[in-house]
C-alpha cells in the first residue's frame, strides 16, 4: 500500500471502469507503478459481469478504496469516487487508460500548488501501437471543445466537489465541467509532461457527432450569442462529412 508522506501533497487517482476485463490490469499496474508515494488509489466498478472484478481484487492490497455496485453511467461512478476523494488534487486514469510512465505524479507533484485550480499535461496519441506526442496549449482560453486530455488533468478536488459532472452529458460533462471553470476565472497551469498515453484506436465518428451535439446544447446554456454562432458551421461541417462518409462506405 502507498502511504502517505506529509512533506508532499495528497493526490487522489480515480479509476472507473465497467466490464473492462481486457484492460482494466495494465490501467491498475501503471497506477500501482508509480514511484510517488503521497497518492490514494479508489476503484470504483459499475458492478461488472465479466472478469474485471476478479482482476481488481488481484491488486486489492495496492488500493485504498474500492466500490462496486451499479451506476447510471460514467460520470455518475466519477461523481460517486469524487465524493470519496481525500487529496488536495485528483485525477481520473480510467480503465484502459495509462500514465506515461511511472514518474508522472512524482513529476508533476512539483507543478501542484495552492494558486492555481487545474494543473494539466502533454499526452501521447497511440493508434495501432503507434506513439506521437501531442501538446497541449500553455494559455487556456473558452472553445468549443475539450482544451486537453482529461487523462492529462488534475484538479484540486475541492473544485470538483463544488461543481461535479453534469450527467445528463454521457460524453461530453467533462466538457461542461472545465468550460464552467473558464467561464469563472479559475486559474490553469500546464505541467511541460506528458502525463498519460491516449488510446485512438477506438473512436468512431458516430460518438464523435453525439459528442459534438451535446458539445452544442452546453454551449447553449453557458455561452454568449457570438460565441455560440462561431461554432454551428464547424457543427454543420462534422455531421455533412460523417454522412457522406456512410454513402462512400455503403457503395
Amino acid at each position: 500500500m502507498k502511504t502517505n508522506d506529509s512533506k508532499n501533497v495528497l493526490i487522489s487517482v480515480v479509476t472507473v471502469c465497467k466490464d473492462a476485463g481486457s484492460t482494466i490490469e495494465k490501467t491498475l499496474r501503471s497506477v500501482i507503478e508509480q514511484d510517488y508515494t503521497s497518492f490514494e488509489y479508489i476503484v470504483i466498478d459499475g458492478q461488472s459481469g465479466d472478469k474485471t472484478f476478479e482482476i481488481i481484487k488481484k491488486y486489492s492490497s495496492n488500493i485504498n478504496i474500492f466500490l462496486s455496485e451499479k451506476d447510471s453511467g460514467i460520470y455518475d461512478a466519477m461523481n460517486k469516487a469524487i465524493g470519496l476523494c481525500s487529496g488536495e488534487w485528483t485525477i481520473f486514469m480510467n480503465a484502459g487508460d495509462v500514465f506515461a510512465d511511472h514518474t508522472v505524479l512524482r513529476k508533476t507533484a512539483e507543478f501542484l500548488n495552492k494558486n492555481c485550480d487545474v494543473v494539466y499535461g502533454d499526452i501521447y496519441t497511440n493508434k495501432a501501437g503507434n506513439l506521437s506526442l501531442k501538446k497541449s496549449p500553455h494559455v487556456i482560453k473558452n472553445i468549443h471543445r475539450m482544451p486537453f486530455c482529461h487523462q492529462a488533468v488534475f484538479t484540486k478536488t475541492k473544485v470538483l466537489k463544488k461543481y461535479l459532472f453534469d450527467e445528463k452529458y454521457c460524453l461530453s460533462a467533462d466538457f461542461k465541467f472545465f468550460k464552467q471553470l473558464i467561464l469563472n476565472k479559475s486559474t490553469f497551469q500546464k505541467a511541460n509532461i506528458p502525463i498519460t498515453i491516449f488510446d485512438r484506436s477506438g473512436i468512431s465518428n458516430t460518438q464523435r457527432v453525439k459528442g459534438l451535439l451535446e458539445n452544442a446544447a452546453i454551449i447553449n446554456e453557458l455561452d454568449n450569442f457570438v460565441t455560440k454562432l462561431t461554432f454551428l458551421p464547424r457543427l454543420y461541417f462534422v455531421i455533412y462529412w460523417n454522412k457522406l462518409r456512410k454513402k462512400t462506405t455503403r457503395k
